[in-house]
């Protein structure tokens, strides 16, 4: 016989709990927020070169922007500490020492590139030991 399943309330609920409220109210700062109207930019505008003048808050181009040099650092932070961490999830570890990812000189690349032929002239070397 089977049972319908049952919902189990506790306090295992309340990250979710906590994730929905936060959607709640950046949903709400979202639908309230007013932008203003549009604006064009006109025929021999520097588009690029402005970003960069605004960029480090230097009033030399000829769009009118809003200095952007702490947003600028703070990406630079970011990126350079998800690198960082890909670097860090990329190093192979045996017995708790960290170990090259070609730890074998790269021979496994090599042998899997060069297909099974060339696996059977290293064993004719090798005497048939791997």
């Amino acid at each position: 016989m089977t049972t319908k399943p049952s919902l189990r309330i506790g306090s295992h609920l309340l990250p979710g709990l906590a994730a929905v409220a936060l959607f709640v109210v950046m949903a709400a700062a979202v639908l309230r927020a007013s932008f203003g109207d549009p604006q064009m930019f006109g025929p021999d505008a520097e588009i690029t070169a402005s970003i960069g003048y605004a960029m480090f808050n230097l009033d030399m181009g000829t769009v009118p922007g809003e200095g952007m040099l702490v947003a600028f650092i703070i990406i630079a932070v970011a990126l350079d500490a998800a690198l960082d961490g890909a670097i860090l999830l990329a190093k192979r570890e045996e017995d708790g020492s960290a170990v090259a990812l070609l730890a074998d000189g790269g021979r496994q690349v090599r042998d899997r590139f060069r297909g099974d032929a060339a696996d059977t002239d290293r064993d004719a070397e090798d005497g048939g030991d791997r």
